[in-house]
């Protein structure tokens, strides 16, 4: 959002505040003030007009500036009603200077996970894709990818649903008939070989309950209602606060798994490792100990399996 509109917007939220006072406060012209309210109109905040000046009585369910506002995050929020991908729309941007963007979707036309496979992403889902610039070596970013799984995990828990992850980036909802896959994370990333040029990390979260593939599961499967723009703003805060702090990033992971403690398969591109899941150690490695010792697998597949 614009920043004299931010102003404005934060001004009348606080208010009734009247035209002139505003011009006055902001140093522009009353013909500015008008303008911005009318594009905040436009965007469906609800500016009631009444003798003291102007004050806001309602703020939009879901887009950009709704986000925005009230937002406790460094992010700037790119919204799309649809988009193909919302991690092809973030990868753009780096060439256009910016960074601390968040790009959200409505739906996404051609969204996609990790190794490529096809994503479901429905109108009234949570589609984000965020681009940031960390100061990291390459091989620390996957904490980032930890980070956004926390964000996700404890804003998931705390609308009501009970969400653990399983390494090394979906959420899952476990359940007596086994567990389904709420969200999953893909994080792509540009550099050189001592330092990160830019990430995106992709996180897409399933809400609604209807055209869900097999094995999939939505918040509204376990809450009565979600407010989208509330949960991405509590996981865009979220995220910020754990983005540069990795011992709390651990930390935070292991409370959340649902991998650790599992017996599971994991295929890298050149193996098969077959253990239990003890430990996840930093920027993200799976600890898995098999009848051969303690393997840390760095990046790979993973499958729970049942009990022998």
């Amino acid at each position: 959002m614009q920043e004299t509109r931010r102003e404005v917007l934060d001004a009348i939220a606080d208010g009734p505040i009247s035209g002139p006072d505003l011009a006055a406060r902001l140093d522009v012209s009353r013909a500015a003030i008008w303008k911005h309210v009318e594009a905040l109109r436009e965007a469906g905040f609800a500016v009631e007009s009444v003798d003291t000046g102007y004050r806001l009585a309602g703020v939009p369910e879901y887009g950009g500036p709704a986000i925005e506002f009230g937002l406790d995050a460094p992010f700037t929020v790119e919204y799309h009603d649809s988009l193909p991908s919302t991690n092809a729309r973030a990868r753009e941007l780096p060439t256009e200077g910016a960074t601390d963007v968040a790009v959200v979707a409505d739906e996404q036309t051609g969204g996609r996970g990790r190794l490529d496979r096809g994503w479901v992403s429905p109108p009234g889902g949570i589609w984000l894709s965020v681009l940031c610039r960390p100061d990291l070596p390459p091989a620390h970013a996957p904490i980032l990818t930890l980070a956004a799984a926390v964000a996700a995990t404890e804003t998931a828990r705390e609308a009501g649903v009970d969400a653990r992850i399983k390494w090394p980036n979906d959420l899952l909802v476990p359940g007596t008939d086994g567990d389904q896959k709420l969200a999953g994370i893909l994080t792509e990333m540009e550099g050189e070989a001592d330092r990160v040029s830019w990430v995106v990390i992709g996180i897409g979260i399933n809400v609604g309950v209807e055209d869900l593939p097999a094995g999939a599961t939505g918040l509204l499967a376990h809450t009565e209602s979600v407010d989208r723009r509330r949960f991405v703003q509590r996981l865009l805060e979220r995220f910020d606060a754990l983005r540069t702090d990795p011992e709390r990033v651990i930390g935070a992971w292991r409370e959340h798994a649902l991998t650790i403690g599992q017996r599971v398969r994991v295929e890298t591109p050149t193996d098969e490792i077959v253990g239990e899941a003890v430990d996840v150690e930093f920027p993200g490695s799976l600890v898995v100990e098999t009848d051969d010792g303690p393997i840390r697998v760095h990046a790979g597949d993973c499958e729970h399996l049942r009990p022998a």
